[in-house]
């Protein structure tokens, strides 16, 4: 009984198989998809109804064994436009026999085209004003624990043409990036992202590289002296202390490039009756990303 059954699935696999290879060489019909695409259009040009198909449908015949290579790796087509636009207004026209053409140069030598859908390409295209605005980002960038943001996103790109009607323009001076969170940045990072872009308007593209660095921190530590301001002529003040200790956060690459010079501790003297000033940093070094002292308050005494 086993026997049998073994027996009856070979000369089931050998049928298949003789099955599969004749279909493989029988020559027939089939429908397969050719990816469009477009160069060639001003960026100025906008596209009316139904715009231009991103997919025709052709009928091709051929030995099967070819036909399969053509679902497996899909025909592409590319449409040089420039030739076909004219003016500031007009109708993108493809006629059958260019479009049928230029399939048949991209089929098998042995494949014969028999029919495509649409037979032909047409659309109206018209000039729409244009308008330089500028690039954002928008959204939140946050690095690692122990890591800090080297300087701003870089972006590929500041400012951007935008197409449309002169009403829908007016309305805007800039385009944002598509709402983003970035966390947990440790080392340069480069991403693509979309832009926000408003219904009524078009763009020369729709996405643009953004570029965040990181790095990690450490501290820095320094003594320097008090300065106080606005001290009548006349008046002498000893503080105490008259040093305070300053910390700073600066990026490792960094390091050597902050000195205790680059920061000025300073308290602000005022005529009201009291024995302490607060203590306040100022730094333009930067690479110096925030800054501590202590202590913050300080006493002092008037001498006259």
């Amino acid at each position: 009984m086993k026997r049998d059954i073994l027996t009856f699935l070979l000369f089931l696999v050998l049928a298949a198989l003789i099955w599969y290879g004749h279909a493989m060489q029988s020559v027939r019909n089939t429908r397969v998809p050719v990816m469009m695409q477009y160069t060639g259009k001003p960026g100025n040009i906008g596209l009316g109804e139904p715009g231009l198909p991103d997919t025709v449908m052709i009928e091709v015949r051929d030995a099967g064994a070819r036909l399969n290579t053509y679902h497996r790796e899909p025909l592409h087509l590319t449409v040089d436009l420039r030739q076909y636009i004219h003016g500031e207004k007009g109708t993108i026209h493809v006629p059958t026999d260019a479009l049928r053409r230029s399939i048949s140069d991209i089929l098998q030598g042995t494949s014969r085209l028999i029919d495509t859908k649409p037979e032909e390409i047409s659309c109206p295209y018209f000039t729409e004003q244009e308008k330089n605005v500028v690039i954002a980002f928008s959204g939140e960038i946050t690095p690692a624990n122990e890591y800090q943001l080297v300087g701003h996103p870089e972006l590929s790109r500041t400012s951007i043409k935008i197409f449309g009607q002169d009403k829908a323009l007016a309305k805007i001076d800039t385009i944002y990036t598509e709402y983003s969170t970035l966390t947990d940045i440790t080392d340069t990072m480069s991403t693509r992202m979309a832009l926000a872009l408003p219904q009524s308007v078009r763009t020369e593209t729709d996405s643009i590289n953004i570029r965040v660095i990181a790095e990690r921190f450490t501290e820095k530590k320094f003594i320097v002296p008090l300065h106080v301001l606005n001290v009548p002529e006349g008046v002498y003040l000893r503080l105490f202390p008259n040093e305070v200790e300053v910390s700073v956060r600066v990026g490792i690459s960094h390091f050597a490039q902050v000195q205790a010079t680059d920061i000025k501790a300073v308290c602000i003297y005022t005529s009201e009756r009291s024995d302490k000033l607060d203590v306040e940093l100022r730094y333009s070094n930067p690479y110096i990303t925030s800054a501590w002292v202590y202590p913050g308050v300080i006493e002092f005494m008037v001498e006259q």
